[in-house]
């Protein structure tokens, strides 16, 4: 191996940044508390993404109730 090549990471950056913060030993209620962050973190941006997509539409809620989206079944031709 030549010092060009480079040994591709098994780990992207956000899992080498949560093993740096698990390096030392962390309380259950702190991991916890770590959990709701990230998962309210993603929870924020998939909202904001759908957000961004309504206003992007010009999605109305008025509109979305009144509109016939199931779908149409046709009947058994027996």
């Amino acid at each position: 191996m030549t010092g060009q090549e480079t040994i591709s990471q098994p780990l992207n950056n956000a899992q080498l940044e949560l093993l740096k913060l698990f390096a030392d030993d962390v309380s259950e209620e702190d991991l916890v508390a770590i959990k709701a962050l990230i998962s309210k973190y993603f929870l924020d941006k998939a909202k904001d993404e759908a957000d961004r997509i309504w206003d992007e539409k010009n999605m109305d809620s008025d509109e979305l109730l009144k509109e016939h989206r199931r779908t149409p079944y046709r009947k058994n031709q027996s």
